[in-house]
This record gives C-alpha cells, structure tokens and sequence, in this order.
C-alpha cells in the first residue's frame, strides 16, 4: 500500500469514525428508534444498555483524534505513517469494543427481536 493510500486511508477512516460518533450518541433518535422498533422486555434493558452506551464515542478519542490530526501536518512522512497506523489500532480497539458489546447485546434478543435488529441497523447502499 503506498503512503498516500495509507494516508487517504486514515483520513476516510477518521471521517467515517467522526461522522459515526455524530450520528449515534446514547441518547439519539436513531437509538431510540431501534429501541422502540425491538419492544424490548425489562430484562433486556441492561444489554441494551450497554449496547447505547458502546455507541458513543468517547470525549477522549475525539479530543485524541483531533489532535493527531492537527500534528499531521508538522510531521515527516514516515511519522505521518507511524500516527496514521496509531490511529488504524485506536479505531480498530474501539470497533472492537463496540463489537463486543453488539454481540452481548445481539445474544439477548429473540428470533423476531433481532430479524429487526438486523434490518433497521443495516445501512443503505452507498450514494443513496
């Protein structure tokens, strides 16, 4: 992969990490859509209590993000590659987590729940 790959890689990655963050937050509409299109039973509210809150974004991360983006610029190219790969490995921890916490919650829910997990969290196709 060349360096501006790598780089332009980072940058989507970074958009797409942001933009994620924007759209679900703990208490967004998107969430509480989900959360009433699955009429969950009292004991699954901790599960999807945990699954709201792996959706934020941590104020940390961004504040992180941000400024590793700001530095990019002042950087040689191999240090743009290193904090780039350093970036790849935060984001892949933090889906990691998110992921985690989907599958906790996912493992709750009946058949019919998670027929409609499955479709009101899939994202449309591109360009649409």
């Amino acid at each position: 992969m060349t360096i501006a790959r790598l780089l332009s890689f980072s940058a989507l990655s970074m958009f797409l990490f942001v933009a994620g963050a924007q759209a679900q937050t703990p208490s967004s509409p998107q969430l509480q859509q989900l959360h009433d299109a699955l009429k969950l039973r009292p004991d699954q509210d901790a599960n999807w209590q945990d699954y709201a809150r792996s959706t934020a974004i941590d104020p940390q991360e961004m504040t992180a993000r941000r400024e590793a983006s700001e530095r990019m610029a002042g950087l040689t190219a191999p240090e743009r590659v290193d904090l780039s790969v350093q970036m790849m490995r935060a984001d892949l921890a933090s889906l990691e987590r998110r992921g985690a916490a989907l599958k906790n919650f996912y493992g709750s829910l009946t058949p019919e729940q998670k027929a409609v997990f499955d479709r009101e969290t899939m994202r449309p196709p591109r360009g649409m």
